[in-house]
């Protein structure tokens, strides 16, 4: 399922917000009940779609034929995650990763997203995280550890 997004605007500062009715392509849940998780992939043509936590996005992200065939890697204009301290959208492809903390998603086990290296190493230490990793790192094979 493709939800439709307004197109991001250069200069504009905020990636769109999830509505109502808009729901996750992996599991169906629907996202605006958990605004502390939101992810989101917007494509070169304004379209885009919002899931409920990072583990849904990378999924979607590495499965991009089987959620929607007609969109590639080279369509995705920008990757957004929720930044756990601060509960904004940053750029994903910037963000760290904690995984196999203490801190569950809607989904159950999530990869924590952080701002930086220091704040990922203290997210790490307070909540008893396995790994951590930069949007590189993530792997298919990661994400299977996290079901």
């Amino acid at each position: 399922m493709l939800l439709s997004l307004s197109v991001v605007c250069a200069g504009e500062k905020r990636p769109p917000a999830p509505g109502p009715n808009d729901k996750c392509p992996v599991c169906g849940m629907f996202v605006k009940k958990y605004p502390d998780w939101v992810a989101e992939i917007i494509f070169k043509d304004g379209s885009g779609v919002f899931f409920d936590g990072t583990k849904d996005m990378f999924k979607y992200y590495f499965d991009l034929k089987k959620y929607n065939p007609e969109k590639s890697r080279s369509d995705i204009k920008a990757v957004y995650v929720t930044e756990y301290y601060r509960l904004t959208l940053m750029d994903g492809t910037k963000a760290f990763f904690v995984i196999g903390s203490d801190v569950l998603g809607p989904m159950g086990k999530e990869l924590i997203a952080l701002a930086d290296d220091a704040e990922a190493k203290e997210f790490f230490m307070d909540h008893k995280g396995k790994r951590i990793l930069t949007f590189k790192e993530v792997t298919p094979e990661v994400i299977k550890t996290l079901d």
